[in-house]
């Protein structure tokens, strides 16, 4: 098998037509490369070097070698390079996962970034809940992903998993414009016999909505569905409802009034999550695009962790 260093020995060799001259180069004896010179012959079966009393002549196979090789060496050395960049985390592949709140207001700040810190770098980017995202950050096929947790509906974490809390945003009561309640204090109570908007049935927003309502004495009586918060608060403008919504998915619409809980505060807890086995040197550079995001600009009812 052809060795690279000796290889390059070669090169430097043709290059100068010196063994000396190549090993002052090189950084090599005269009989370092002297040697490297015979074991690359022993390993191609021909004499490379016309040997003199003070010279040296390269052999027809050893010009045509070193014309080839320094291609080949270029090319290696390229390769070293992006694999020493990759090490550094200056460029490489990172895949995310996120849910659809934070791929509207953390997501493309953070992904704009690392674009800028990292610009060789690859990202993509896949959208799901946190329940479809967490088996494929376990499995590898995402390096790490956004989930998020209500206070009403504790999470458990599967222990391969790093877990990091991003931020903290409030839970949003929102009616319409001209509903009473708009005009009060924001009381759950209030609502107890008002027609609600939810996310999908087992949806951990759909629990604490549930779990909510019956700490406050009564049970929601659920209307219309989506996962989508616009529709959700597309729903409240018109008037056919009212709903419970994250800050990350409060978009201010018009004909629609948001105010926090008063009688029970109430957080969803947003982390950013990827196995702890994992050596991607991106990681670091995401989670800090990330927590820059979600400290500067996360709106008024959102407070960082």
């Amino acid at each position: 098998m052809l060795n690279p260093v000796h290889l390059r020995t070669l090169v430097e060799v043709v290059k100068t037509g010196s063994f000396a001259e190549a090993a002052r180069r090189l950084g090599y004896t005269s009989s370092a490369v002297s040697q490297q010179i015979s074991a690359f012959e022993r390993a191609v079966g021909v004499t490379l070097f016309e040997r003199e009393a003070h010279s040296i002549r390269p052999a027809s196979a050893a010009l045509l070698i070193a014309d080839r090789g320094g291609e080949l060496l270029a090319a290696f050395d390229g390769f070293e390079h992006e694999v020493k960049a990759m090490v550094q985390g200056l460029r490489g592949r990172l895949r995310i996962g996120t849910f659809p709140t934070a791929s509207s207001r953390v997501v493309p700040r953070a992904l704009a970034k690392l674009s800028a810190d990292l610009p060789d770098a690859e990202i993509r980017l896949d959208e799901a809940e946190p329940e479809d995202v967490l088996p494929l950050v376990l499995t590898g096929a995402l390096d790490l992903a956004l989930v998020y947790a209500y206070d009403l509906v504790p999470q458990t974490w599967p222990e391969e998993l790093t877990v990091l809390p991003l931020l903290d945003e409030a839970l949003l009561l929102m009616v319409p414009i001209d509903h009473p309640a708009a005009k009060t204090s924001g009381k759950l109570e209030d609502l107890k016999d008002e027609r609600w908007i939810a996310s999908r049935d087992g949806t951990s927003g759909a629990t604490c909505l549930t779990r909510l309502c019956a700490a406050a004495g009564f049970a929601p009586k659920i209307a219309f569905r989506s996962n989508d918060y616009e529709v959700v608060q597309s729903l409240v403008a018109a008037g056919v409802g009212v709903a419970l919504v994250p800050a990350l998915g409060y978009k201010a619409l018009p004909g629609t009034h948001a105010m926090p809980l008063r009688s029970k505060p109430l957080r969803r807890h947003v982390h950013v999550v990827h196995r702890t086995a994992n050596t991607n040197p991106l990681l670091r550079d995401a989670v800090n695009a990330l927590r820059h995001v979600c400290e500067t600009a996360v709106g008024e009812y959102i407070n960082p962790s």
